[in-house]
């Protein structure tokens, strides 16, 4: 949506910028997607782990549209964001854009060959390029290029981008990990160039040094190389018989299909008191009937003894752990062939020995005693800390920490020799660089860090953004194999090497990076014209809870050469702008809940961020947010946070940033879509006692109208976004409405929050959703819990969705989900979301005798009559797969439904929304054709709502209800 005249009028002084217009959205939501691709991805995403990191297209958009004057078309602006044919075609860019992704599946080659182009991130503007940029800003700015601020920059793809445009640029971040990548990324890349000679003769030598220490912790067998890592788990001493219990769920190894693979035999020893192993290959050496791999000891219940058959219950496993009565348990050993290549084996006598080697150190090396004694913040989300990983150190197994322990000690062995050839700039620059590939490898060597069984090599802990206690993790041998030291510094130093080459022409000085509190920046007042953010997300990410592994080893590299950014224990968590509920476990009372208080610290200090961007930003100014957050209460505190600052909110645009979700990974915070929102800071502002209120009345129907009118130009436009976002995508422009008219205030002089606008912003688009996609349906004439169970599919396209999605789509409707959950059991929790129920859940069991019949299911299909239109054909649908086509045309006929609209009508509209592969699409069908379609009088059937190549409308035969 572009710029509201309106808002722009309050203030005529202020120069209009390119967001405050049309944006060519389409494509740069194109190269968003294109850019997704996890195997071709921008070089800092490989330098250390780092989360939520912005697209680049989308990051440029953000950029030059909030400093660009609007009459920069969308031609020239596409082509500046390196978006454009590499031949000078004369065509409309972002149709072309829109064509290629149109006949992507049809191409012959790769991306690059068929769009014409490569990816955006692999080029940077030419001299020419930015030459003509800056002539325009300077005229647009009054003579200077204007500064670019990121005030919570992360992983820094704002500032990056900014920088490679040559505009003078500042980053600043609260956290010492993202800290340290934004010195690498902004100061040393642009400054000292090139380090691959001195990186990789460093790296050599620290490898060298630390690959000796560690010969005893990885001994080879025979012929055989040194192994390159081990797969491990738990064992328990079972109560009844002594065996050892092994504590995993799987025994693959490296799983290649369902059936295929290796995987560990277990077998228990002569004596009844081990397991031992031995390694096979699936199918060749065992068949799968007398061996299934997929079914390891440990399930949700607990662990069965593989002697005597025991369980020992998982309270009991969780009670050993935490107090250290088990052992590592290495089920598998995967090495090096002296011949090349790969290969398992069973674990020999000498790998555990060099495990107590292990263990005996750590007791022995008074420096390894005290090595990260630093007892670890358990947040909410943490899985780790019931098992007794209360220090950072208990999260390492000996093997582990030695391992890491001498990969430190070499590097601080070079560390005084580096410092002496080279300048101090370019010595520190080594030595960051160094220090990151280290923390890579951290997250990779971690009892947090599992085994993936895909490829047998080591997963990452941090992509699962908590700290979980992994039943089959891997102690890794950085000086061996293809996940090696040297491995991952050729990663981190190519990474380096690419941003190094695209700042070649960049002035370093142009750069400011700061480590600090967003709300208490070093900037003085009115200095900064542009501020480009993407800020903290709610409760999604606890950034400093889930970086502390890696500070604490970030820590021990590099605390001598940055004392201030490593200062503390821990990252700072109190003033950490997130909600943590944490932070609030000892002072939640009956009054007010720890997700309140957190809610509430939250809203604080983005208000205090957002007056701090007020006060550093230039009278005129330009303030872009980032946001990307399905929840409503994370937008009604963005929003009271920038209206309360004083900012006007001019403009709103939705752009497609990630991939779609699938089902299986529906339920986080984040959108597939990124809104920028923009506000400027006006020449005069008022104060809030000086602004009239506006009556909710009046701000109700133009909210609902402009939300309306947003998702209707969004269904028209094509952008590549989920119902969900196209609801999210309205909150913009409803926003602006409610800041346009803030404060709003009801009949009573009471105030009235954003998330109320955005409520009925919700409720609005869902009505334009239901006019586009359910033929000629009015559920509003339905009950509100059949409407609500009907638009929940609708609009979600999914049986699970965030909980805050469904209960602000109840609100909308009238329904309280809470109060209805236990009464009517249409939907439950699954991992704190909801998950809808179907008619297999909900219906007693017709064929058993009431008094066998189970109470928690609600729904009696030999009821008269229905209040819930989705009960009855609930109820229906059982009938007819338990009794046959002939019962149910009695059954419906009995109970009227043959001329009961609000029945016909749920059965159409569930044929419209639910998914067609699914057994509850199918039992809706089997209602809606044969008999049963007549005996209804249904003037619609499935082949309505269906591709009719698909083959999909064969009806059940009674056989099958039997």
């Amino acid at each position: 949506m572009s710029q509201n005249p309106e808002s722009q009028d309050s203030d005529s002084e202020l120069k209009r910028v390119a967001i405050e217009g049309n944006l060519p959205l389409k494509a740069v939501g194109i190269e968003n997607l294109k850019e997704a691709n996890p195997y071709f991805m921008p070089p800092h995403r490989y330098l250390h782990p780092w989360f939520a990191r912005r697209p680049t297209p989308a990051s440029r958009l953000a950029i030059l549209s909030s400093v660009l004057p609007p009459e920069v078309d969308a031609n020239t602006l596409l082509d500046w964001m390196q978006i454009k044919p590499r031949d000078d075609i004369d065509v409309d860019i972002e149709e072309y854009v829109a064509e290629k992704k149109r006949t992507e599946d049809d191409r012959d080659g790769n991306l690059e060959d068929h769009y014409g182009y490569p990816r955006p991130y692999t080029r940077t503007p030419t001299t020419d390029e930015k030459a003509e940029m800056h002539e325009l800003l300077r005229e647009h700015w009054d003579g200077e290029l204007p500064t670019v601020l990121d005030p919570t920059a992360g992983g820094g793809v704002i500032p990056f981008e900014s920088l490679r445009y040559g505009l003078p640029t500042a980053a600043n971040e609260l956290n010492p990990v993202p800290t340290v990548m934004l010195k690498v990324l902004l100061e040393y890349a642009p400054s000292v160039g090139s380090l691959q000679s001195e990186l990789n003769q460093w790296a050599d030598r620290i490898n060298n040094l630390a690959s000796e220490e560690l010969e005893p912790y990885f001994p080879s067998d025979g012929e055989r190389q040194t192994p390159s890592h081990y797969a491990c788990t738990y064992a328990v001493d079972c109560p009844e018989c002594g065996c050892d219990i092994p504590i995993t769920k799987k025994w693959w190894l490296q799983k290649q299909s369902s059936s295929k693979g290796v995987a560990a035999r277990p077998s228990v020893s002569n004596d009844g008191t081990e397991i031992e192993y031995e390694v096979v290959r699936l199918p060749d050496d065992v068949e799968k009937s007398e061996y299934n791999p997929q079914e390891g000891p440990h399930t949700r219940s607990g662990a069965e003894c593989l002697n005597c058959g025991i369980v020992m219950e998982s309270d009991t496993i969780q009670d050993r752990i935490r107090n250290y009565e088990f052992e590592y348990e290495i089920y598998g050993v995967k090495y090096e062939k002296s011949s090349g290549g790969t290969a398992w084996r069973a674990p020999i006598p000498e790998d555990y020995e060099a495990q107590s080697k292990a263990a005996d150190r750590i007791e022995s090396d008074f420096e390894l005693s005290s090595l990260l004694d630093v007892p670890r913040y358990i947040g909410d989300e943490d899985r780790a800390g019931p098992y007794g990983v209360t220090k950072w150190r208990d999260a390492f197994t000996p093997r582990q920490l030695v391992t890491q322990y001498e990969y430190l000690q070499a590097y601080k062995q070079c560390q005084d020799e580096i410092f002496e050839q080279y300048s101090k700039q370019k010595a520190e620059g080594i030595l960051a660089v160094l220090a990151l590939v280290a923390g890579k490898t951290v997250d990779r060597n971690v009892r947090f860090a599992p085994l993936d069984i895909s490829n047998g090599l080591l997963g990452n802990a941090l992509g699962g953004k908590h700290f979980t206690l992994q039943w089959s993790f891997v102690e890794n041998n950085p000086s061996a194999g293809n996940q090696s030291y040297l491995d991952t510094v050729d990663r981190v130093r190519d990474s380096y090497e690419e941003i190094a080459d695209y700042l070649r022409n960049e002035d370093a000085e142009d750069v400011q990076v700061s480590q600090r509190d967003a709300a208490d920046l070093s900037f003085e007042s009115d200095s900064i014209q542009a501020i480009v953010i993407d800020p903290p997300y709610y409760d999604s990410i606890i950034y400093s809870e889930m970086s502390d592994m890696s500070y604490v080893w970030l820590k021990e590299y590099l605390q001598d050469i940055y004392p201030d950014v490593f200062s503390g224990d821990l990252t700072d968590k109190s003033q950490e702008a997130v909600a943590n509920v944490a932070e609030y476990e000892e002072v939640a009372s009956d009054s007010k809940s720890k997700s309140e208080l957190a809610a509430e610290d939250y809203e604080n200090k983005m208000a205090e961020i957002f007056q701090e961007l007020y006060r550093v930003l230039e009278p005129g100014g330009v303030m872009t947010v980032m946001f990307t957050h399905k929840e409503s209460s994370a937008w009604d505190t963005l929003t009271k946070s920038l209206i309360r600052s004083g900012f006007t909110i001019t403009s709103t645009h939705p752009i497609t940033s990630e991939m779609p979700q699938r089902t299986d990974t529906r339920g986080g915070g984040s959108a597939d879509s990124t809104l920028l929102l923009t506000g400027r800071k006006p020449h005069e502002s008022k104060t809030e006692s000086e602004k009239l209120p506006t009556l909710w009345s009046d701000v109700r129907a133009e909210t609902r109208e402009v939300a309306k009118e947003a998702a209707r130009d969004l269904l028209d436009a094509g952008l590549s976004l989920t119902k969900t976002d196209v609801i999210i995508s309205a909150f913009g422009p409803t926003l602006q409405v409610y800041a346009d008219a803030y404060p709003v205030v009801d009949d009573q002089d009471n105030e009235i929050p954003p998330r109320r606008a955005l409520e009925e912003a919700r409720e609005a688009v869902t009505r334009v959703l239901v006019e586009e996609y359910l033929e000629g349906e009015r559920l509003d004439d339905l009950d509100d819990i059949t409407e609500w169970y009907i638009l929940s599919w609708l609009v979600h396209e999914s049986d699970t969705f965030h909980y805050d999605d469904g209960h602000q789509l109840g609100l909308g409707v009238g329904v309280d989900i809470d109060d209805i959950k236990r009464s009517t059991k249409i939907w439950g929790k699954k991992r704190g979301d909801i998950q809808l129920k179907t008619h297999e859940d909900r219906v007693q069991d017709i064929t058993l005798p009431p008094e066998e019949r189970s109470n928690r299911t609600p729904v009696d299909p030999e009821a008269l009559s229905y209040t819930i239109a989705l009960d009855a054909v609930h109820a229906a649908m059982h009938v007819y797969e338990k009794q046959g086509e002939d019962v149910t045309i009695d059954w419906l006929k009995e109970r009227n439904f043959d001329t009961d609209a609000g029945f016909k009508a749920t059965l159409k509209a569930l044929l419209q929304v639910l998914p067609q592969n699914s057994s509850e699409w199918e039992a809706a069908r089997d209602l809606a054709i044969g008999r049963t379609h007549d005996a209804l009088g249904l003037e619609f059937t499935p082949t309505d709502f269906t591709d009719p190549s698909e083959d999909t409308l064969e009806q059940s035969e009674l056989g099958d209800h039997a």
